[in-house]
């Protein structure tokens, strides 16, 4: 993909979608965040990007998006995205997620954009039968939210063989940390992950970490997930922008290694030297043993390697962002109100 493309990243006020517009910032790519804010904040979109508020569910919206920038690219990451939620509320993720993006697919290839990125799910492989998962893996959605994200690469599929907008689908794990220098985090209301809420307890605002759990056929009884760093994501992402010059791919991205549930813990104990206690509940209907992705066709074919691929970098850049911001994106307002007085 040349320099200086113009590169549309819906939800990009979001987790992982602001930290792959600072990657496109940062290597000179002109980017405008489209995002409703229900989920994103805006104190994460850096002052060189364009920020656009606006729902995906609005043709009026995407019109007036569309006809005022032209699109090299696409990174799509606005979505409902809580598996739980999903199975108890399954039409809000397979009707929302799939409609919007019909709707941005529609406008992306009327308005010929030629790449489009999809942020979708190792979800997609249910409780696969052997690890790790690569992707020749038979699909077989673990949840409405998985689900939708498969119909979305069957829409893209047919964008490419219909209107030759070539797509890339990124299939990954549990995305964790925060950047490295400290100035994009993770900050989601509610937070399910496990990473935050186990610092959560580190910093006092919870009274204990709940594992769900503990007699899994796993090391230490508790389940097994490959956790992998936010700024690592990005980097792929940005990266599969140049391959999809050639032709569309599909790619699973994972640290290759697996940590337990207790290991976490441990290891956030270790980084944040605080007490985390623990309690042990119930197994989670439908939560697999051990999920663990290949990326081993992704860094054959882009050169792509975890920079940060240890789970104690991972958990020492998410406590950092964490202590510089203890209320979350929150934070900042008040330290400018501060500063202007």
């Amino acid at each position: 993909m040349p320099h200086h493309q113009t590169v549309l990243v819906t939800g990009g006020a979001g987790f992982v979608g602001s930290h792959c517009v600072a990657e496109l910032v940062e290597r000179g790519h002109s980017v405008v965040v489209f995002d409703n804010l229900q989920q994103g904040h805006r104190a994460a979109v850096p002052d060189e990007a364009e920020f656009v508020e606006g729902d995906l569910a609005s043709p009026a919206a995407l019109t007036r998006l569309f006809g005022a920038f032209k699109f090299d690219a696409i990174l799509h990451f606005a979505s409902n995205s809580l598996v739980g939620e999903s199975m108890r509320d399954p039409h809000l993720y397979l009707h929302d997620n799939v409609v919007n993006a019909l709707n941005l697919v529609q406008f992306a290839t009327d308005n010929k954009v030629p790449r489009f990125v999809l942020s979708s799910t190792a979800n997609l492989f249910g409780m696969p039968d052997r690890m790790p998962i690569d992707e020749d893996t038979e699909i077989d959605p673990g949840s409405p939210y998985g689900e939708s994200k498969f119909m979305i690469e069957r829409i893209l599929h047919w964008a490419d063989k219909v209107h030759g907008m070539r797509s890339a689908c990124l299939r990954y794990f549990n995305a964790a940390g925060a950047h490295p220098d400290g100035h994009l985090g993770e900050d989601h209301d509610p937070e399910t992950h496990l990473i935050p809420l186990v610092l959560d307890v580190a910093a006092g605002k919870r009274p204990h970490i709940e594992i769900f759990g503990d007699d899994y056929p796993t090391v230490d009884g508790t389940c097994v997930r490959d956790y992998i760093h936010v700024s690592d994501l990005a980097d792929a992402h940005v990266r599969v922008l140049s391959a999809l010059d050639h032709r569309s791919c599909r790619y699973n991205l994972g640290n290759g290694r697996g940590y337990t549930v207790r290991q976490v813990i441990e290891t956030a104990r270790a980084v944040t030297g605080r007490d985390i206690q623990v309690r042990i509940g119930a197994r989670r209907p439908g939560d697999p043993p051990v999920l663990i992705a290949s990326s081993e066709r992704v860094r054959a074919d882009l050169g792509w390697n975890p920079r940060f691929p240890d789970l104690e970098t991972i958990i020492h850049h998410a406590w950092d962002w964490r202590r510089r911001n203890p209320d979350g994106y929150q934070t900042h307002p008040v330290r400018q109100l501060m500063a202007a007085v």
